[in-house]
Protein backbone atom coordinates (compact mmCIF):
# COMPACT_ATOMS: atom_id res chain seq x y z
CA UNK A 1 0.00 0.00 0.00
CA UNK A 2 1.29 3.50 -1.08
CA UNK A 3 0.28 5.18 2.20
CA UNK A 4 3.10 3.25 4.74
CA UNK A 5 5.47 5.63 4.60
CA UNK A 6 7.31 4.86 7.87
CA UNK A 7 7.12 7.75 10.54
CA UNK A 8 7.13 11.06 7.71
CA UNK A 9 3.79 11.44 6.85
CA UNK A 10 1.60 11.05 3.70
CA UNK A 11 1.09 14.29 1.58
CA UNK A 12 -2.10 14.91 1.20
CA UNK A 13 -4.48 17.10 -0.91
CA UNK A 14 -7.79 17.97 -0.57
CA UNK A 15 -10.50 18.69 -3.01
CA UNK A 16 -13.40 20.70 -2.17
CA UNK A 17 -16.09 22.83 -3.89
CA UNK A 18 -18.04 24.50 -1.29
CA UNK A 19 -18.32 25.02 2.62
CA UNK A 20 -15.00 23.10 3.87
CA UNK A 21 -16.45 21.42 6.57
CA UNK A 22 -15.18 18.06 5.89
CA UNK A 23 -11.94 20.07 5.06
CA UNK A 24 -11.92 21.81 8.72
CA UNK A 25 -12.09 18.22 10.63
CA UNK A 26 -9.45 17.35 8.26
CA UNK A 27 -7.00 20.09 8.80
CA UNK A 28 -7.83 19.80 12.67
CA UNK A 29 -6.92 15.69 11.97
CA UNK A 30 -3.64 16.29 10.40
CA UNK A 31 -2.72 18.58 12.91
CA UNK A 32 -2.44 15.57 15.86
CA UNK A 33 -0.12 13.39 16.82
CA UNK A 34 -1.35 9.95 15.94
CA UNK A 35 -2.49 11.66 12.43
CA UNK A 36 -0.58 9.94 9.24
CA UNK A 37 -1.46 12.50 6.83
CA UNK A 38 0.09 16.09 6.02
CA UNK A 39 -2.31 18.37 4.46
CA UNK A 40 -0.22 20.10 1.50
CA UNK A 41 -2.46 21.68 -0.85
CA UNK A 42 -6.20 22.23 -1.61
CA UNK A 43 -7.74 21.71 -4.83
CA UNK A 44 -11.12 23.36 -5.56
CA UNK A 45 -13.30 24.03 -8.99
CA UNK A 46 -15.17 26.74 -7.65
CA UNK A 47 -13.22 30.26 -6.88
CA UNK A 48 -16.26 31.13 -4.34
CA UNK A 49 -15.37 28.45 -2.12
CA UNK A 50 -15.80 29.23 1.13
CA UNK A 51 -13.55 26.13 2.16
CA UNK A 52 -10.95 27.85 0.20
CA UNK A 53 -10.63 30.01 3.36
CA UNK A 54 -9.12 27.63 4.81
CA UNK A 55 -6.22 27.35 3.25
CA UNK A 56 -5.52 31.20 4.36
CA UNK A 57 -5.93 30.39 7.70
CA UNK A 58 -3.95 27.04 7.71
CA UNK A 59 -1.31 28.96 5.54
CA UNK A 60 -1.55 26.00 2.89
CA UNK A 61 -1.31 26.67 -0.88
CA UNK A 62 -4.86 26.52 -2.90
CA UNK A 63 -5.54 25.74 -6.09
CA UNK A 64 -8.04 26.81 -8.57
CA UNK A 65 -9.13 24.95 -11.58
CA UNK A 66 -11.25 25.54 -14.01
CA UNK A 67 -13.49 22.03 -15.47
CA UNK A 68 -15.14 23.72 -18.39
CA UNK A 69 -11.59 22.09 -20.15
CA UNK A 70 -11.99 19.04 -18.16
CA UNK A 71 -9.04 17.15 -19.93
CA UNK A 72 -6.63 20.36 -19.71
CA UNK A 73 -7.71 21.46 -15.74
CA UNK A 74 -6.49 17.65 -14.92
CA UNK A 75 -3.21 17.31 -16.64
CA UNK A 76 -2.57 20.55 -15.18
CA UNK A 77 -3.56 19.10 -11.41
CA UNK A 78 -1.33 15.96 -12.10
CA UNK A 79 1.43 17.69 -12.89
CA UNK A 80 1.26 19.71 -9.36
CA UNK A 81 0.48 16.87 -7.40
CA UNK A 82 3.86 14.99 -8.74
CA UNK A 83 5.61 18.29 -7.98
CA UNK A 84 4.01 18.30 -4.39
CA UNK A 85 4.93 14.64 -4.10
CA UNK A 86 1.20 14.07 -3.20
CA UNK A 87 0.41 10.63 -1.79
CA UNK A 88 -3.43 10.75 -1.39
CA UNK A 89 -6.08 12.87 -2.61
CA UNK A 90 -9.41 13.13 -0.26
CA UNK A 91 -12.69 14.48 -2.07
CA UNK A 92 -14.54 16.55 0.29
CA UNK A 93 -17.70 17.43 -0.95
CA UNK A 94 -16.27 17.93 -4.41
CA UNK A 95 -18.78 18.17 -7.05
CA UNK A 96 -17.13 17.54 -10.35
CA UNK A 97 -16.33 13.77 -11.69
CA UNK A 98 -12.69 12.94 -12.62
CA UNK A 99 -11.86 11.35 -15.30
CA UNK A 100 -10.62 7.61 -15.67
CA UNK A 101 -7.41 8.86 -16.90
CA UNK A 102 -6.78 10.95 -14.05
CA UNK A 103 -7.63 8.48 -11.71
CA UNK A 104 -5.31 5.92 -13.27
CA UNK A 105 -2.74 8.64 -13.81
CA UNK A 106 -2.57 9.72 -10.24
CA UNK A 107 -0.70 6.75 -8.59
CA UNK A 108 -1.47 7.29 -4.86
CA UNK A 109 -4.36 6.59 -3.72
CA UNK A 110 -7.83 8.66 -4.09
CA UNK A 111 -10.49 8.51 -1.56
CA UNK A 112 -14.20 9.93 -1.21
CA UNK A 113 -16.83 10.03 1.61
CA UNK A 114 -20.24 10.00 0.06
CA UNK A 115 -23.49 10.86 2.30
CA UNK A 116 -25.37 7.22 1.75
CA UNK A 117 -24.84 4.11 2.88
CA UNK A 118 -23.09 3.00 -0.38
CA UNK A 119 -23.89 0.92 -2.85
CA UNK A 120 -27.52 2.85 -1.94
CA UNK A 121 -27.96 6.10 -3.63
CA UNK A 122 -24.85 6.57 -5.68
CA UNK A 123 -24.55 10.67 -6.96
CA UNK A 124 -27.10 13.44 -5.46
CA UNK A 125 -29.98 14.23 -3.79
CA UNK A 126 -29.28 11.59 -1.34
CA UNK A 127 -30.89 12.21 1.92
CA UNK A 128 -34.08 13.16 0.33
CA UNK A 129 -34.24 9.76 -1.69
CA UNK A 130 -33.50 8.04 1.74
CA UNK A 131 -36.64 9.31 3.49
CA UNK A 132 -38.79 9.68 0.46
CA UNK A 133 -38.23 5.60 0.39
CA UNK A 134 -38.55 5.68 4.22
CA UNK A 135 -35.56 3.67 5.21
CA UNK A 136 -34.93 3.41 8.83
CA UNK A 137 -31.16 4.87 8.43
CA UNK A 138 -28.70 6.79 6.41
CA UNK A 139 -25.62 7.47 7.22
CA UNK A 140 -21.69 7.83 5.68
CA UNK A 141 -19.40 5.85 3.60
CA UNK A 142 -15.64 6.73 2.96
CA UNK A 143 -14.58 4.56 -0.18
CA UNK A 144 -11.85 4.68 -2.44
CA UNK A 145 -12.36 5.99 -6.19
CA UNK A 146 -12.71 4.32 -8.97
CA UNK A 147 -13.62 5.22 -12.76
CA UNK A 148 -17.51 4.48 -11.67
CA UNK A 149 -19.02 7.27 -9.62
CA UNK A 150 -19.54 6.19 -5.88
CA UNK A 151 -18.71 2.69 -6.40
CA UNK A 152 -15.00 1.98 -5.61
CA UNK A 153 -13.95 -0.57 -2.43
CA UNK A 154 -15.65 0.61 0.68
CA UNK A 155 -13.49 1.60 3.88
CA UNK A 156 -15.96 2.45 6.36
CA UNK A 157 -19.00 3.54 7.04
CA UNK A 158 -21.50 5.12 9.76
CA UNK A 159 -24.82 4.46 10.17
CA UNK A 160 -27.51 7.49 11.22
CA UNK A 161 -31.46 6.67 12.07
CA UNK A 162 -33.72 8.78 10.34
CA UNK A 163 -36.19 10.08 12.45
CA UNK A 164 -39.89 10.44 11.69
CA UNK A 165 -39.51 14.01 11.31
CA UNK A 166 -36.18 14.25 9.90
CA UNK A 167 -36.36 16.69 6.23
CA UNK A 168 -33.47 16.32 3.77
CA UNK A 169 -31.90 19.52 5.49
CA UNK A 170 -32.03 17.45 9.07
CA UNK A 171 -30.60 14.53 8.07
CA UNK A 172 -28.08 16.13 5.78
CA UNK A 173 -26.80 18.09 9.32
CA UNK A 174 -26.64 14.79 11.30
CA UNK A 175 -25.05 12.90 8.65
CA UNK A 176 -22.39 16.26 7.99
CA UNK A 177 -21.66 15.90 11.45
CA UNK A 178 -20.91 11.96 11.68
CA UNK A 179 -18.70 12.62 8.28
CA UNK A 180 -16.58 14.70 9.70
CA UNK A 181 -15.56 12.05 12.68
CA UNK A 182 -15.47 8.81 10.07
CA UNK A 183 -13.01 10.86 7.14
CA UNK A 184 -9.81 10.79 9.89
CA UNK A 185 -10.73 7.09 11.13
CA UNK A 186 -10.80 6.14 7.28
CA UNK A 187 -7.73 7.57 7.02
CA UNK A 188 -6.21 6.00 10.07
CA UNK A 189 -7.72 2.30 8.85
CA UNK A 190 -5.92 2.34 5.19
CA UNK A 191 -2.72 3.58 6.70
CA UNK A 192 -2.33 0.90 9.12
CA UNK A 193 -2.83 -1.69 6.38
Amino acid sequence: MVLSTGSKKIKTAVFISGTGSNLKSLLKFSKLKKSPISIEMIVSNNPKSKGLNFGKIYKIRKKIFNFKKQASAEKEILLKLEKNKINLICLAGFMKILSKNFILNFKGQILNIHPSLLPKYKGLNTHEKAIRNKDEYSGCTVHFVNSKVDSGKIIIQKKVKIKKDDTPKSLAKKILYQEHKLYPKAILKISSL
